[in-house]
């Protein structure tokens, strides 16, 4: 009698790759930095252009906060930490900070 092979499917483990969660940075308005100012502080860190800068500024003035853009979470505290390092330079209250998106 011949012996019967048990033949099992090979399964496959796939491991999902799953994107980072991702991190917005946030403009927030004070009363005392000049406009001017966080506009080269939006182009200079945020690689926006003039346009981009100030519509992004405006936004935060007139609602309090804006996001700017979102990154992972490395970028995201390293650009926030830079551009409101910037504004300290030069003793503007100027913050940024960030949020993990939902």
């Amino acid at each position: 009698m011949a012996q019967k092979t048990l033949v099992k499917p090979r399964t496959k483990t796939r491991t999902k790759t799953e994107r980072p969660p991702l991190w917005k940075v946030i403009l927030l308005n004070d009363d005392f930095t000049p406009r001017e100012f966080v506009v080269q502080v939006l182009k200079a860190v945020f690689r926006m252009n003039e346009a981009q800068a100030y519509r992004v500024m405006m936004t935060a003035h007139q609602r309090g906060a804006c996001v700017i853009a979102v990154y992972t979470r490395d970028v995201a505290e390293t650009k926030a930490k830079e551009a409101t390092e910037l504004g300290k330079a030069k003793g503007y209250p100027l913050f940024f900070t960030t949020e993990k998106e939902e």
